[in-house]
């Protein structure tokens, strides 16, 4: 390791941290070719997962000081690079050819396909490999990548908004709004940077929401938007029906949903994803599976509470940011978690406070689920 490689690291993962959520099944990647202290290319991740992010830094280093030039350089690059052919040949025989002389990647790739073998290729070639910079901000960019292959589901993000004694709207359902503008900028934002948003069919039906992201050079983003609609009560008419066409869509559902709104949503460009029906309904955990397995690797969930309480009580959490608005309703109001049967304290799910930060006039605070020290699970 030299005294430079934190720092062209951070660059390799600022590249990475732009292509998250347009990427498709593939990891979004950073890659930055460095010699004698300049950066000679630099590439991340096409849009839809190609070309991959090695490939497009030496293409950008070729096209800027020539093949030769590349010659001796150092690759930082953000994940393993893929030893397999799929798609588009091996990264590992890319940078070979170049006649890179270094590699410096933070993490292997857990991919089966890869895991060791590319540092492996690499090495075999006479390349030099270092692993372990940057590690933590690196399962941090790719959390969505690694949570998908690892656990076979996305890296979920709960979003909840509320008053300080934890209502997100009042008795009559009006909620809008709770927080104040640079909260509600700050959420888009985090749209902008996940794979997919996840509402329940309640919070369709009160607000009719569109789900997209309105923030200035970031309109472009399109998350998917997915609907908890166990029986397909989202209306035809909705802001999100309408706009499936332009923007994803998908409902998750019973396999007892009615053949012809499957349809008719089907006809608006949506895509239903049918799941069994168990005596509590739905499992979140068999949604997010199902999501996982059609490319979703990062999740914001934004509610409302009965979802919230689902993904708690299925213990499906990765992060949960809490916006707090200097209001209180008292009693009546929505609650931002619903019930889901705890009896003691003891059964409390407890969280780990991340960060806390002012944004406008509110609070916003980041919790990690606490893992029980013998076996990581949390305690629900």
């Amino acid at each position: 390791m030299t005294r430079d490689d934190p720092h062209w690291m951070a660059h390799a993962l600022g590249l990475a941290q732009r292509g998250i959520g347009s990427t498709g099944t593939n990891p979004s990647v950073g890659c930055v070719i460095v010699r004698d202290g300049i950066a000679l290319g630099r590439g991340r991740t096409g849009t839809g997962g190609r070309p991959h992010a090695e490939r497009m830094a030496l293409d950008d280093a070729a096209a800027r000081y020539g093949t030769g030039r590349i010659q001796g350089a150092t690759a930082y690059v953000t994940l393993e690079p893929c030893a397999h052919t799929g798609k588009t040949p091996p990264c590992t025989d890319a940078l070979i050819t170049s006649g890179i002389s270094r590699v410096v990647a933070p993490i292997s790739d857990p991919d089966k396909r890869v895991a060791g073998r590319g540092f492996a290729s690499l090495e075999e070639a006479g390349i030099a490999v270092d692993v372990g910079q940057s590690a933590t901000q690196a399962r941090h960019v790719l959390r969505g990548y690694l949570s998908r292959t690892e656990k076979k589901r996305p890296f979920l993000t709960l979003k909840l908004a509320s008053t300080l004694d934890g209502h997100i709207a009042t008795r009559s359902g009006e909620s809008r709004w709770i927080t104040g503008n640079e909260a509600r900028q700050r959420v888009h934002l985090m749209r902008a940077r996940s794979d997919a948003i996840l509402v329940g069919v309640g919070s369709v039906l009160a607000d009719n929401p569109a789900l997209d992201v309105r923030l200035p050079g970031l309109a472009a983003s399109r998350p998917v938007r997915v609907v908890a609609d166990t029986r397909l009560q989202t209306p035809l008419t909705s802001r999100l029906a309408q706009s499936a066409a332009d923007q994803p869509l998908v409902l998750l559902t019973s396999t007892d949903a009615e053949q012809p709104r499957v349809e008719a949503f089907q006809s608006l460009g949506a895509q239903i994803l049918s799941l069994p029906m168990h005596k509590s309904g739905v499992s979140m955990s068999d949604a997010l599976s199902a999501l996982g397995d059609i490319g979703i690797g990062t999740l914001l969930c934004e509610g409302g509470g009965r979802l919230a309480a689902s993904v708690i009580r299925e213990g499906l959490v990765d992060e949960l940011v809490w916006f707090s608005a200097g209001a209180a309703m008292g009693d009546g109001g929505a609650a931002a978690i619903s019930d889901f049967g705890i009896q003691m304290l003891g059964d409390v799910p407890r969280f780990d406070r991340m960060s806390l930060e002012c944004v406008g006039e509110d609070i916003m605070s980041v919790w990690r689920p606490r893992r029980d020290a013998a076996d990581g699970a949390l305690p629900v």
